[in-house]
């Protein structure tokens, strides 16, 4: 469920960036794009960093975005961790939003984080927005014009039975999304619908298991299991992966051969028995 989040966060980030700004109150965007994030290191990326083109501004603002389950206080570093290596590569400070999906325990993130050196000459002190999606009225997202929030309206804020508002969901993005992303979008309102209710009856209402398994979003994720799976195994076997056939696995998307990669990494007796039947 959890890298189902990520990657669903990640995948909202990189298509509907601006429908998340909206939700953080930045309304004048003119223009905004996905910016790369390989100034960081392996596993410590923030979840996206946008380049945005506002109204009143000639240059693009970055905007470090960060989506997090459940109020954590590990989130105050990580966002000083970001903001740190956006400023070392960019040498700009970028706005920075916190997305928190749902409620948990009695800890909130105020967006205010300081961190001292060991004898307190020195301290970094950290400001930004954080967006409580219980808090933000399910109304306000029904009515903009924004197939892009579908997705968070189950996380809001609404009186009564989630029939309805997820039924609205669902209609907006059957009506309204592109015909390429409307399978995502509909997994992703799953993913989020599943994060505050146990009830595999609502999941019908976004298209149900084989729309949530169908998408590209959840097929990518699964061939990136089964791809870990595959370099662990070799690893374990052979002491290491060559980086001729980790590429050749990234490319990889279609299950029914990964899983037959995964066999054979548990039988081949060399890497190169491996290389061969992975190039075939």
């Amino acid at each position: 469920m959890r890298e189902d989040k990520d990657r669903g966060s990640k995948w909202m980030i990189d298509h509907h960036g601006d429908s998340i700004l909206r939700l953080g109150g930045v309304t004048n965007i003119r223009a905004w794009r996905a910016a790369q994030t390989t100034l960081v290191q392996p596993g410590q990326s923030p979840d996206g960093l946008l380049e945005v083109f506002l109204a009143d501004e000639q240059t693009p603002v970055p905007f470090l975005v960060e989506v997090s389950t459940y109020p954590q206080q590990r989130s105050n570093e990580q966002v000083l961790r970001d903001v740190m290596m956006v400023f070392l590569d960019r040498h700009v400070v970028p706005e920075v939003i916190t997305l928190v999906l749902h409620p948990k325990g009695q800890y909130c993130l105020t967006g205010t984080h300081e961190q001292a050196s060991q004898l307190g000459w020195t301290r970094f002190t950290t400001n930004w927005r954080v967006v409580e999606l219980w808090t933000v009225p399910a109304e306000e997202l029904l009515a903009a014009n924004d197939v892009g929030l579908m997705p968070w309206v189950p996380l809001t804020r609404f009186d009564g039975a989630p029939e309805p508002i997820l039924q609205m969901c669902s209609e907006r993005i059957e009506r309204e999304a592109p015909p390429e992303e409307k399978d995502t979008l509909f997994a992703v309102a799953q993913i989020m619908t599943r994060l505050r209710y146990n009830n595999v009856g609502l999941m019908a209402l976004f298209g149900g298991k084989k729309m949530f398994t169908d998408s590209p979003l959840i097929q990518e994720l699964f061939a990136e299991k089964l791809i870990e799976l595959i370099v662990e195994e070799l690893t374990e076997r052979f002491g290491g992966v060559p980086s001729d056939i980790t590429t050749v696995l990234l490319g990889i998307v279609d299950e029914d051969r990964l899983k037959s990669l995964v066999k054979w990494a548990c039988h081949c007796p060399d890497l190169e028995a491996f290389r061969s039947r992975l190039m075939s």
